[in-house]
């Protein structure tokens, strides 16, 4: 057998070869992930075949007797996957969530679910016809849920049934009965009760709608999962601090043990593990 027939021996051989490892190295990268990662499985091998290449890479220029087969090289083989996957997938999720939102008609025929959730009002009490404070923490908890768990929409203006009631009666409790005024006031109270940094993450817009023959509009907040778990702050300073998680169609609250094995459990401490809480918060709902 001349060098010729070796040679396409040798690449027939290993390119199966090739992409086997790339398929582990990529599934063991998104369980280290915490599946975070959603990708299909030809994307993790593509994408893993480049984290192999760029480790084996660093790995050679690095060590003065590099071997594929090292523990070194195949350490930063397997670095190099779990950060091209978080990075393509951190990417796709920036991308998809600049596209346009998807409309509110149609979200609505999707029903109540972990990532939608209605609320006819944010203020008004629709039973009482006057503002509601528990109406308004509701809110916050609804918000406060979305972010600690893998993000959703909160539409403002429909009821659980999927009816359409408008922003009427909750324009008519703010200064102006305009939408920037409402979102202001929206920003500030999330502010007030779920922190700063918490209140600037949703993204919050308005669709015009027409109730009764008259125009109205529906707010949508849009929440990300959070890379830091957000409390909330009763109303007044009265009380503790709570977290609230979404399960299912509804927004719990966590008791004190939960609370804690949860925030562990999802964000954990140190500074490795911080970091990889940090990249695995900015890869959810990337598919």
């Amino acid at each position: 057998m001349d060098d010729g027939q070796v040679s396409v021996v040798q690449i027939a051989i290993a390119l199966p070869v090739l992409l086997l490892v790339a398929y582990a190295f990529g599934q063991l990268a998104r369980w280290l992930l915490r599946g975070r990662v959603d990708l299909s499985t030809a994307s993790t091998i593509v994408l893993s075949v480049l984290g192999i290449s760029l480790g084996m890479l660093i790995g050679g220029l690095t060590f003065d007797d590099p071997r594929p087969w090292s523990p070194g090289v195949l350490f930063l083989a397997l670095l190099a996957t779990m950060a091209i996957l978080a990075i393509f997938a951190a990417v796709a999720a920036r991308v998809q969530h600049s596209a346009p939102n998807e409309p509110i008609a149609e979200l609505i025929l999707r029903g109540e679910s972990d990532r939608l959730e209605f609320k006819p009002s944010a203020r008004w009490n629709l039973h009482t016809r006057a503002r509601d404070e528990k109406i308004e923490m509701v809110i916050a908890k609804a918000v406060a849920g979305f972010l600690n768990t893998d993000g959703g929409t909160l539409l403002i203006g429909v009821n659980d049934d999927g009816d359409v009631v408008g922003l009427v009666n909750d324009f008519g409790v703010v200064k102006s009965p305009d939408t920037d005024r409402y979102e202001l006031w929206l920003r500030d109270f999330l502010a007030s009760t779920l922190g700063q940094n918490a209140a600037a993450t949703p993204i919050i817009d308005f669709t015009q709608v027409t109730v009764d023959d008259a125009a109205t509009f529906v707010c949508r907040v849009s929440c990300p999962s959070s890379p830091r778990p957000v409390f909330v702050r009763p109303a007044k300073g009265s009380g503790q601090s709570e977290l609230w998680v979404r399960t299912g169609n509804s927004t719990r609250q966590l008791k004190v043990d939960e609370a804690v094995d949860y925030v562990m459990l999802r964000w954990p401490l140190g500074i490795g593990r911080t970091f990889a809480a940090q990249v695995r918060a900015a890869v959810r709902g990337s598919g």
